[in-house]
């Protein structure tokens, strides 16, 4: 079964975005110029600068049912009313209802948590801390880029685990599928099949590069 938080439930202004997928403490820049969501935001600047972002999914013709609420934090206004927003990822949720339509549609939401976690994460969070290293020294190889992880990188278990899936790129149904899960350690593990294929991949193109570097010279 689900598990959400029961301290509140609220509507919230729906901001569907073709192949993004928004996680808690990562941040989003927006170009806003369709008319309605011009609304939206003029609306929410006015209130908790609070709305929520949901995956389009262009298979399905709709947009998923699971999202993350999306805070403001900076905004710039163009003199033809479009805008430029920076916004932060906050807390899961899930769509219970839509409320209104028009002209932007709002939703009557859940808040969405991970459950308690009865083991140490620790030791899996420093195995996917690894993994990423090992990702970005190949991808710098095979680049010749000067490519590095950043200070920031998050220490604490389920803050990693969106840090590292809002990184995947170009994947976002995997993404939306880690968004989704509701156990931190699931979602690691998860991570770990996914940069352990990345890293093996990467090997074998950088021994490749290497080969064939040496029969060239």
């Amino acid at each position: 079964m689900a598990f959400s938080s029961s301290i509140a439930v609220r509507e919230l202004p729906i901001f569907p975005l073709p192949e993004v997928v928004l996680f808690p403490g990562r941040p989003l820049p927006l170009h806003i110029f369709e008319f309605r969501y011009r609304i939206m935001m003029n609306t929410i600047l006015d209130s908790d600068r609070r709305f929520g972002v949901l995956m389009w999914d262009p298979v399905q013709g709709r947009a998923v049912t699971v999202g993350c609420c999306a805070e403001i934090v900076k905004f710039e206004r163009m003199p033809d009313d479009r805008m430029m927003v920076v916004c932060l990822g906050q807390q899961r949720f899930r769509v219970l209802d839509y409320t209104r339509e028009k002209p932007y549609r709002v939703g009557l939401v859940e808040w969405v948590e991970d459950l308690p976690q009865p083991k140490d994460l620790r030791s899996l969070a420093r195995e996917v801390q690894d993994l990423l290293g090992d990702v970005v020294k190949l991808s710098a190889k095979l680049t010749e880029q000067d490519i590095s992880l950043p200070d920031d990188l998050p220490d604490l278990p389920t803050e990693l685990s969106y840090w590292v899936a809002s990184n995947f790129h170009g994947v976002a149904p995997e993404q939306q599928a880690l968004l989704e899960m509701q156990n931190t350690a699931e979602r690691l593990e998860r991570e770990v099949e996914i940069l352990t294929s990345t890293r093996n991949h990467l090997a074998a193109r950088t021994v490749l590069k290497d080969t064939l570097g040496e029969t060239e010279a």
